[in-house]
This record gives C-alpha cells, structure tokens and sequence, in this order.
C-alpha cells in the first residue's frame, strides 16, 4: 500500500515540479521580452524624445546634449595641407581685411597696413562639426568649432599724424570660434556645388598682443587700445556673420549669396529698474547702448540718466537686420563714471527670430552679468523694451511698412495705416513730391477703476489713496478723489489729455496716501501709448513699481487725430 502511495506523491510531485519549471520559463521569457522592448524603445529615441520625457532643468550638469561630431580624421588632413592653406589663406585675408583696417583706422593715426602677414605652420585644431538643418534645398550649411593656438608671423606698418613710423607684431594669438561654410547652389556637376560661402559665425574667444619691433607701444598714449579696437572691429566688419566671403568655384554669378539687409528693427527703449547700485556715494547715472552688429558705426547709445536706479529713456532707436534667424539684440546698461571708464550694470539680449513681423512686442527683460553665462541669481534689475521688426518686401502677405513715402520711423508708418500725407509742388524739373512726417495727435481717455493690495501707510494698516496722473513730455497732469481707509479703494474716475506726439509720449500714474500734513508715495506704474495707439481701446491690470505689493486697473481708449509736418 505504501508503495503505491508513494508512486503517486512521487508522480504528482514530478508533474507539479514541471508545471512550476515551464510556468517559471515562460515568466522569465515574457519578462526578457518585455525587457528587450524597452530596451529597443530607448535605442530609439532621439534627443528631441528625451527633452520631451524630462525638461532640461531636471537633467545633472554633466548631462550634455551634443549635435556636433569629432572630426579627428579632419585634423590630420588639415595638418598635412596646411602649409598650401596658409599661402592662399594669407593673402585672402590679407586682401579683405586690409581696406576695413583702413575704414576703422584711428584719427591718431595716418596708415594702417599689412607689412608681413603669414598663418604660421600651427594648423588650427576642429573639435566639432555640425550640419544645420535650415530648410533649405539648394545648399548644405555646415559649422566646424576651432580652436587655434598659432604662431604667426603678422606686422602692421604703422605710421601716426606725428610722422612716427611703428612696426607692430600681432603675437601670442589664441582663438576659438565657430566657423560656417554654405555650400550652395548645389549643381549636378563636379564637385557638386557651384560656390562656397565661409563666415565667422560665432566667435568665442580672441586674445592677441600688440608689441613694437624694437620699441615700447605704451610710449605713445592711447595707440594700442586703438589698434587692439580697430583689428577687432575688422573682424567684425570683415567675417563675423552675417558677413560672408563668397569663393566662386563653378563660373556664374553669385551676388544673390552676398550679404543684404532683409529688414529694420524698431526699438523703443522705455526704462529700466531696480538696477544694481555701482557708486559708494549716491546712486548710479544709468545709461544705455544697443546694438544688433557690435560695429563702433551700429551702436546706439542713450542719454545718461544722472543718480537713479529706475531711470525712464524713452528713447527710439533702428537698426538694420541682415539675417533675423541668426541675429540677437543686445543691450548693456552702464553707469556713468565720467572722465573714467563706464562700469557695465548688466546686459540682455532679444533672439530677433521670436519676433512676429509688422507686431509690436512689449518685453521687461532681466538682467545679467555675460550674456554667456545662464545661470545668474544676483539681481541686477530689468530694461523694458518696445520692438518691432519689419521685414523689406512683400513676403508672406505682410506689407512693407519701409516703403519710402514717407520720412516717418517704422512704427509711424504702421500706425498710419495707409492715409496719404503726399503733397505735389511744381519745381524746374517738374512735378516733385514733398516728404511729410506724421504726428500721432489724438485724445487720451483714461479710466482710473480699482487698486488693490495697496501696502498700508498708516500706522492702523491702512492708507487713504489716490491717483496722480502725468504726461511725461507735457507735463500735463490730473489726480483722482481721495479714497478713505482702503487698501483695495474703487475710483472709477475718467480724465482726458490731448497729446500732440502719441509715439514719444509716456503716461506715469503714481500712487499717493493722502495725509493732514504730507503724503506717502505707495507706488508706480509707466505705460508708453503704443499698445493703445494700435489697439484703440484695452483694459488692463498692472502691478505697481517700487513697492512690494499692490496692482492698478485702469482702461485706456485712444481717439486719433492726424496731423502732418514737412520734413
């Protein structure tokens, strides 16, 4: 009895221990397959997928998202043909740089030229390449990152208004940039391509000494740091993008490759505040400089604005684009110091390409240390900013707002709206239009409704508020009621202003507390007119400047009335 007992445990046993191995294969496999699934699912994604998955701030800082490839192969090339590059290199540069040293030379001194200009046998040294992808299909767009620590052999033949000749050496050259090559149009024949464009497209880093053969330059005062500005101006001037050297390689003509303007950008530089304070004894004299290339002739530089952290410009300034896609605005705020030289406050910048052509934008943009650093906690204030980028021609429906009827700035002209402000006056030569500038003249209408979060004035937390109004270039005025105890007080109150120049005129609504024997300021906001020029009418509610709380709502409405002037 007990063997058969046994038999069949032993039996049941066998069979439970296979079902349980084959139950256990089949987990095992189906986990493998689920495994090499994602697995497989991971080996697919692309950098794009991954950002999407997580956003950037997320990832550790040695987590580096890298488009360019190592070109090792080329750098062995480069080494053995550098010597042929150097030959026909130098005399390129040497032919192109040579008139633009000419156009930045110094007023100190009487020439500026190539004695001697040869590369050196230190190739420079590619660390990356990338091929950008810009929608483009008769061209291939190409960007290598170099690096060159070279020993050439440049001398400048220098002569100043005093008669003194001075040889000067550019030595101890170190560079690192980002070149761009644009191999277009692309032809069936050989080689494929039928002109190479080459451009500086990004340049990182340029040190240089300046140092005169058998002589001290610091003898004679200011010249280095006038030829050390000049040499970097020709840089600019000569191959930093958007400019490019176009080298035929099939016969035809190329002129469609050069450089041309594509558009202007309008920017109306309305204030600035909270700015770091740079002087031990009073405040900062803030003062402004943009620009879109860094060339001495494109910059643009504001008024100073003598002892005030949260300085009020209001100032217009254009600017040609050459490439929107590529170009940034840049703006440096400095203080002031006088016969010394200007401290940098902070700086920003506005990618032109997140621009809507033809639409205003209003922008406060923060301010930092180096544009190049991205991470920067310290509060160095803001700029406000109103831009408007207008491309030339017709492209994509949009109306050139540039066309030479009148001699107005882009943004009177988009303002017009079409009206015709030509005269006709009979001359010798016959009929000739007359140039007329319009004025944006027209009525204010604006509606003080509510504050609320007012911060307290008084000492039983509370404060009696009310409304001053002021035109800014007028100097016209207007104040609301006196609101009783009340942080959060309702007016309700229209006032209208006649203004004679909507585009250079500014409306400043500051709060005051209203006491027997004084008054308490609780704050301020600054609005320009263009939003309501453009608009016709809008409501808003806007925080309050210079305090830690509080918000105004008003609504504004504009009633134009043309008027012309010659110009």
């Amino acid at each position: 009895m007990s063997f058969w007992v046994g038999l069949v445990l032993g039996i049941a046993f066998g069979i439970g221990a296979v079902v349980f191995f084959v139950r256990s294969e089949n987990k095992r496999s189906n986990s493998r397959t689920r495994l090499a699934e994602t697995v497989a699912a991971f080996a697919r994604l692309t950098v794009e997928d991954s950002r999407k998955l997580l956003p950037p701030q997320y990832y550790p800082s040695w987590v580096v998202f890298s488009q360019q490839q190592k070109v090792t192969w080329l750098n062995l090339q480069m080494t053995k043909i550098w010597p042929y590059v150097n030959e026909a290199a130098s005399e390129l540069i040497k032919a192109s740089v040579e008139p633009v040293l000419e156009q930045y030379r110094p007023i100190v001194l009487s020439s500026l030229k190539f004695s001697k200009l040869t590369l050196g046998t230190v190739a420079p040294q590619f660390t990356g390449f990338s091929i950008i992808e810009d929608g483009g299909k008769d061209g291939i767009t190409m960007e290598f990152e170099l690096q060159w620590d070279g020993n050439p052999s440049i001398i400048l033949d220098i002569k100043t208004r005093l008669g003194v000749a001075l040889p000067v050496q550019v030595k101890d050259i170190g560079f690192t940039g980002v070149f761009r090559l644009i191999f277009k149009p692309l032809v069936e024949e050989f080689p494929g391509f039928a002109a190479i464009s080459f451009s500086l497209r990004q340049k990182r880093n340029l040190d240089f000494t300046l140092k005169v053969i058998r002589g001290d330059i610091s003898a004679i005062p200011g010249v280095s740091d006038a030829i050390e500005g000049t040499i970097r101006d020709a840089i600019e001037d000569s191959i930093t993008w958007p400019v490019r050297k176009i080298i035929p390689i099939l016969p035809g003509d190329y002129s469609d490759l050069e450089l041309k303007p594509v558009g202007t950008l309008e920017v109306k530089l309305v204030q600035a505040k909270e700015l770091t304070n740079k002087d031990l004894i009073g405040k900062s004299d803030p003062y402004a400089k943009l620009y879109v290339r860094p060339l001495r002739d494109r910059m643009k530089t504001s008024k100073v604005i003598n002892n005030d952290l949260n300085p009020i410009w209001n100032e217009h300034f254009e600017f040609i684009v050459e490439d929107k896609s590529t170009q940034n605005l840049v703006v440096k705020i400095y203080d002031d110091e006088g016969l010394q030289a200007s401290e940098l406050i902070g700086c920003t910048q506005v990618h032109l390409k997140d621009l809507e052509p033809g639409k205003v934008k209003d922008v406060w943009l923060k301010l930092v240390k180096d544009l190049e650093i991205q991470r920067d906690t310290k509060n160095r204030g803001q700029v406000h900013l109103e831009l408007l980028y207008c491309p030339f021609g017709g492209e994509n429906g949009f109306t050139n707002p540039f066309a030479p009827t009148f001699s107005m700035t882009s943004l009177e002209k988009v303002l017009k709206s079409g009206v015709n402000g030509m005269d006709s006056n009979h001359s010798v030569n016959g009929l000739v239009p007359k140039k007329k500038e319009v004025i944006v003249r027209g009525v204010l209408s604006v509606t003080i409704i509510s504050a609320e979060d007012l911060p307290p004035a008084d000492l039983m937390g509370k404060a009696d508020p009310y409304v001053v109004l002021r035109m800014k270039k007028s100097q016209s005025r207007n104040k609301t009621r006196v609101v009783n105890e009340s942080l959060d007080p309702v007016w309700n109150q229209t006032f209208d202003f006649l203004v004679e120049d909507g585009l250079h005129e500014m409306l400043i609504l500051e709060i005051w507390d209203h006491d027997t024997f004084g008054k308490d300021y609780m704050g301020r906001c600054i609005l320009t007119l263009t939003r309501v020029i453009l608009e016709g009418e809008y409501k808003d509610t806007i925080p309050l400047d210079e305090v830690k709380s509080g918000k105004l709502t008003l609504s504004l409405k504009w009633t134009p009335q043309h008027v012309y002037r010659d110009s």
